[in-house]
């Protein structure tokens, strides 16, 4: 059984590197498909997000000692 035990711990421990593997290597290849400065095509739902409200404040924050 100990034998058993070993080739499905190294069966399951290879699928799961391979699907970290596979997924880590589609989002590489996603962020690169389109050349940086380019925007990649988006559907109409996606193009209007909605800012959040301190993006692009007309003033610096003041820090205080």
């Amino acid at each position: 059984m100990t034998t058993f035990a070993n080739v499905y711990r190294d069966l399951t421990c290879g699928a799961a590197a391979t699907l970290i593997t596979v997924v880590l290597a589609l989002s590489f290849v996603e962020s690169t498909a389109v050349p940086p400065g380019a925007r990649a095509a988006t559907p109409h739902s996606m193009a209007l997000q909605a800012q959040h409200a301190w993006f692009g404040q007309p003033q610096p924050a003041v820090l205080v000692d």
